[in-house]
């Protein structure tokens, strides 16, 4: 069997966790990914995976093999990628992971200028608000907003993600204009709120001017997981909500949103590029992270 095949298909079945997506990922059988670790192992001599029915784990000899084997594969890759046309000509399949807002946006309406640029790389593009696992899903980058809460993956900031506290029109005939963060404390207003994909946790609504922050967690009918959701209820009139600038800018522009407490700023929060660290940034990667903050400098909501 061919030796660096049979490696990277070890890796991938550490990395994913099963046999079964790691065939998924690799675009093999499964009964082909099942004779590459059998064979792997008959040459070690070695156990190198405990197998249950669900899932695979890894004995202390698959550990350090894995660990020498995906810095070999790195080396490898990087050495191919370095050679003249792999450099200026990148190509392959780019798995890359982006929230929905982000991706129906910015990012699809702009894809024809990558594609233009870079015309023999084969772009999948995951669309979620909720976050994925890099390497158990075999994601080669994904862009998102906020800090970076698993410090063992690279991050490469691009831009930053400024928000506005906007109403419908209907609200504002309903409930009138709240004229200070503390009303919405109240019975008169509601907001829109938001909880995170991951922990179900929701998410505070902060306001600062001269200095003074506030966190509030004030009542709300409805709260959404998903950016696309969050936009359809501001929209629907059910509360206040806390946007996205570069969401909120063409309905304030036709006047299906007003904005409210203009002098109460929405602290903006980060945007990064992220990849795991056990891949070098190919030139696909690299061609990618590039032109996405490339496209984020030149847009004057992301700044």
């Amino acid at each position: 069997m061919d030796q660096i095949l049979t490696m990277r298909v070890f890796a991938r079945v550490v990395e994913a966790g099963t046999f079964t997506k790691a065939a998924d990922s690799l675009a093999l059988p499964k009964a082909t990914v099942t004779k590459h670790i059998q064979h792997l192992e008959s040459r070690l001599r070695v156990k190198l995976l405990h197998r249950t029915t669900r899932r695979v784990s890894v004995t202390p000899d698959g550990a350090a093999y894995y660990e020498r084997a995906s810095r070999l594969l790195a080396d490898l890759d990087e050495l191919e990628a370095s050679m003249g046309n792999a450099r200026t000509n990148p190509q392959g399949r780019l798995r890359v992971d982006v929230g929905s807002s982000v991706a129906n946006l910015l990012i699809i309406p702009a894809l024809s200028t990558f594609f233009e640029r870079f015309p023999d790389i084969q772009l999948d593009l995951g669309v979620s608000d909720r976050p994925v696992d890099l390497i158990g899903d075999n994601v080669d980058c994904v862009i998102r907003g906020g800090e970076l809460q698993d410090q063992s993956l690279v991050a490469r900031r691009i831009g930053n993600l400024p928000f506005v506290t906007v109403v419908s029109p209907d609200y504002l005939r309903r409930y009138g204009a709240p004229q200070t963060p503390q009303e919405l404390e109240q019975d008169g207003h509601r907001m829109v709120n938001f909880f995170s994909p991951r922990t179900g946790r929701l998410m505070p609504n902060e306001f600062v001017k001269d200095g003074v922050q506030l966190a509030l967690d004030s009542s709300h009918r409805i709260a959404v997981n998903e950016s696309n959701a969050y936009l359809a209820a501001a929209l629907a009139g059910l509360g206040v909500s806390q946007m996205v600038t570069f969401m909120a800018a063409p309905h304030l522009a036709d006047g299906t949103l007003v904005q409210v407490l203009p002098d109460w700023e929405v602290p903006p929060i980060p945007v990064y590029v992220v990849y795991p660290p056990n891949r070098h940034l190919s030139a696909k990667v690299r061609s990618f992270v590039d032109w996405a903050a490339e496209l984020f400098s030149q847009n004057p909501y992301l700044r």
